[in-house]
């Protein structure tokens, strides 16, 4: 049997009745999480360390602020502060900052900031913080200790929720209660497990696939076609979102939120999407194993040292989330009974895919690669793709066998490619020209 997790979007039907119980915990949990921002810095200055999760749970469960939630509700939000942190600190842009504090300032006709509240933040509810009423559509929500403040019949939130037709919630493992900021109302978003059996693989084949920050991925399947997913998009809003924040008076006010929100939901569509279509071309291609370059050390050299892409390349590479694509891929392969496996990119990019010869040079310019040895010219990526897929840096494999086949170059040089759409996800480009002739 696999287990899978799946997430619900639900209304809320008695949403008069709730909204103001809701907005007390998304205030508390903004709180928490200034309070835990706080501590962060603090610790920070006289350290040099962000205190990880566990540390800020020990540091802070005594704090009244913490007892606004629900335990578990609590910890979530110190998890995600940590989890903030953690990124800032390991990135290399200069101009990042820390995670900001949750607030929202309110200013008169004049441009006088006349007062300050909190965000409505989201409010996570683990398992021990869950009852559900399967029959009726109903979960009870425990408040945090601040909030009890009747008798015990309301400890808890109970709220009523609508669901898509045909849909039934089960085994439900975690509630979020969202704020739709434009619609000025909360929803639920439950996520449910699932065990399902194991299916068989759509086939034998291997398919490769190259990340890169020109073209976010390239796919090489061994029916001897290739595909190219250009990263124009996902760059783009790299470029436009900083921008954007950086123009805000506030970096954790209402506006800078909102385009953080914005900014994340945007990859993270394009990274689902992708993923779903790579995996749906495996199982047209009878693909039952995919080959992904392992880009663990991409930052660094061989001295350990960060390695300097140039002002842009950096920033493109900070926001090169490839770990956070390989494990949405993950998960939609093996739900197809799809393996995924990371092998190392060592020597790909430099390796004609043809005939074997190794040389940095080869890679004459952007998107066109070159090989003096058997005058084969196609696609780089690509070329890095059909290594992935041949796993030359595996020993006893069989790619010194297909090297040594004679093989076309035509699909190389002329690859498939699928531009991103937003509302209707990758589609075809009409018509392609890769590389010289």
């Amino acid at each position: 049997m696999l287990e899978v997790h799946r997430t619900y979007q639900a209304r809320i039907r008695n949403h008069a009745q709730v909204a103001e119980s809701l907005n007390r915990h998304g205030w508390s949990a903004s709180k928490l999480w200034n309070v835990a921002n706080y501590h962060s810095r603090e610790v920070w200055e006289e350290t040099g360390e962000i205190p990880d999760h566990e540390e800020l749970k020990d540091e802070l469960k005594a704090h009244p602020k913490y007892k606004g939630l629900h335990s578990q509700s609590s910890q979530r939000v110190l998890e995600e502060l940590a989890e903030a942190f953690n990124s800032w600190y390991s990135s290399d842009d200069d101009r990042d900052n820390p995670p900001g504090y949750r607030k929202e300032n309110y200013y008169d006709q004049q441009g006088r900031r006349v007062h300050e509240e909190h965000p409505r933040s989201t409010v996570t509810w683990k398992q021990n913080g869950i009852r559900h009423d399967t029959k009726n559509n109903r979960v009870r929500l425990s408040k945090g200790a601040n909030h009890k403040e009747h008798p015990r019949a309301w400890e808890y939130i109970l709220v009523e929720y609508e669901n898509r037709p045909g849909v039934t919630v089960e085994n439900l493992q975690q509630v979020r209660a969202v704020y739709d900021q434009q619609n000025e109302r909360w929803e639920l978003h439950l996520v449910c497990k699932d065990e399902i059996e194991t299916p068989d693989a759509p086939g034998n084949e291997t398919a490769g696939i190259d990340l890169g920050i020109s073209n976010f991925a390239a796919v090489a399947y061994s029916t001897e076609e290739t595909d190219l997913y250009p990263g124009n998009r996902l760059k783009q809003d790299g470029y436009y979102f900083p921008k954007e924040i950086a123009k805000c008076d506030d970096s954790g006010g209402e506006r800078a939120t909102r385009l953080h929100a914005k900014w994340s939901e945007r990859r993270t569509h394009f990274f689902h999407s992708l993923a779903k279509h790579i995996v749906q071309r495996c199982i047209e291609k009878g693909v039952g194993r995919i080959n992904v370059g392992d880009l663990e050390g991409v930052r660094e050299d061989e001295n350990a040292d960060s390695k300097n892409w140039g002002r842009h390349g950096n920033l493109d590479l900070h926001g090169w989330a490839f770990d956070r694509f390989t494990s949405i891929l993950e998960y939609k392969s093996k739900v197809e009974g799809i393996e995924v496996v990371k092998v190392s990119e060592r020597d790909t990019s430099k390796t004609c895919c043809v005939c074997g010869r190794e040389d940095g040079s080869q890679r004459v310019e952007r998107g066109l690669y070159v090989c003096e040895a058997c005058d084969a010219a196609f696609n780089a990526d690509v070329n890095g793709a059909e290594n992935v897929r041949l796993d030359i840096n595996q020993s006893n494999s069989e790619s010194s066998a297909s090297l040594d086949e004679d093989r076309s170059t035509g699909w190389l040089a002329q690859p498939g490619v699928y531009l991103y759409d937003l509302s209707s996800g990758f589609q075809p480009q009409a018509q392609v020209v890769d590389c010289k002739p």
